[in-house]
């Protein structure tokens, strides 16, 4: 497959896909044939101009929009450079590692919980999952205790409020990725 075919087919299935449409529903609105809509997303067919432009008129984008590359995007995110949300007296630290970003629907925290400290958790939408990095940690959820430690992970939806407790004698620290579905 040439490069731009790939291009276009990638372009066409983000913008169908990101607005529910089926291959049917892009063809009624475009004019194009189903087949051919197929084809096109499966980079088996090259586009002429005039086709693009009937998508481009039919699902009201830009002609370029097609020809869009996304280019690979890396970000470094060092701890050290983050300035935390401070609770419970400077013993419970978040930093938000990766913000909520709407198209993403979820966040990453890095947590730290000195030694012999809790804290408690509104409930909250979305579902939360927590991975130990290092130390013990004890959640709390629903009148259940669960003990994590370097290296557990641990899955739930805290609509309820919710406990982190660090009753042992070294720091705990984890991330907490936090995703929200709807």
């Amino acid at each position: 497959m040439d490069p731009i075919q790939e291009i276009i087919a990638n372009n066409l299935i983000h913008i169908r896909k990101s607005r529910g449409l089926s291959l049917d529903k892009v063809s009624e609105l475009t004019g194009v044939s189903k087949a051919m809509l197929a084809q096109i997303e499966k980079g088996r067919s090259n586009p002429t101009v005039s086709t693009l432009w009937k998508i481009a008129n039919g699902l009201q984008v830009s002609f370029s929009s097609f020809m869009k590359e996304d280019k690979p995007k890396v970000t470094k995110i060092n701890i050290e450079e983050l300035s935390p949300v401070i609770d419970a007296d400077g013993n419970y630290l978040v930093y938000s590692v990766f913000p909520y970003h709407t198209e993403k629907k979820f966040e990453i925290y890095f947590v730290t919980l000195n030694p012999g400290f809790a804290h408690t958790s509104e409930g909250h939408l979305g579902e939360e999952y927590i991975l130990i990095k290092e130390g013990e940690l004890k959640v709390e959820f629903k009148g259940e205790e669960h003990i994590l430690r370097s290296g557990d992970a641990m899955h739930f939806t805290p609509t309820v409020q919710h406990y982190y407790t660090n009753s042992s004698d070294e720091l705990v620290s984890f991330f907490m990725l936090i995703y929200y579905p709807e």
